[in-house]
């Protein structure tokens, strides 16, 4: 990552300069609309372990289990606690007694039955999506080189950063802002001199390229959209 001056601005050492290279799938300059351009990568054969290193990483879900379990392990151990002092015998539990007579006593069309039941539902629902689904959404797959039984994955505020810096480094930009999600990287800057369209065909050369060395197992599609910054501002 590049080192960025008092202004926000990097600061460039003495490098020789790297020519960007061309973009692919541009939108033509007569489509672009509201300053906005897609870019995409050609379209390519997937690579064997394309496919394998496409999917996402499973969660370990150690919140949602452990709140399953604690409220399993208690009210289990109530109504063990209260089975046993009744079969040693003592007197239910209050709290049980009034719930026997809830339950043999009101209707399934009550008010109180119909949001127990949607609650537990709901309840059941959210813990079936939390076991079918492999969470991990902050962690983008990347592609496999050659190595076997090994996984490599990047976390999305990382990949921000560094299209950020790389961002930074195109001439006329003053502010940027950077979304990378599985399927799209949305980039929003501002530029406070040289032409709007020269702007954001550098931006989205350079950015193009960035996607391409993060080294993801599925190429996201590149949304960039550059604005006049506010003179005011």
């Amino acid at each position: 990552m590049s080192d960025t001056g008092p202004a926000g601005r990097p600061e460039h050492d003495d490098e020789p300069t790297r020519e960007l290279p061309t973009a692919v799938g541009v939108r033509p300059p007569g489509q672009e609309r509201g300053g906005l351009l897609r870019y995409t990568e050609p379209d390519q054969e997937p690579g064997p372990a394309d496919g394998a290193d496409a999917k996402r990483f499973w969660a370990h879900r150690r919140v949602p289990s452990a709140i399953t379990a604690a409220l399993s392990f208690g009210l289990s151990g109530l109504f063990l606690y209260d089975v046993s002092s009744v079969r040693a015998g003592r007197k239910a539990l209050l709290w049980r007694k009034s719930l026997a007579h809830q339950l043999a006593t009101r209707h399934l069309d009550n008010v109180w039955i119909i949001v127990g039941a949607i609650v537990c539902g709901l309840l059941g629902l959210w813990l079936l999506v939390l076991a079918a689904t492999p969470g991990e959404r902050s962690v983008l797959p990347m592609a496999r080189r050659g190595t076997s039984g090994v996984r490599a994955g990047l976390d999305r505020h990382a990949a921000e950063l560094v299209l950020r810096d790389r961002a930074m480094e195109v001439p006329g930009i003053r502010w940027v802002r950077v979304a990378v999600g599985r399927r799209r990287v949305r980039v929003r800057a501002t530029s406070h001199f040289r032409e709007l369209p020269d702007v954001r065909r550098d931006l989205g050369e350079g950015l193009a390229e960035a996607v391409r060395q993060l080294g993801l197992a599925k190429s996201p599609e590149l949304r960039v959209r550059v604005e006049r910054a506010d003179k005011k501002a």
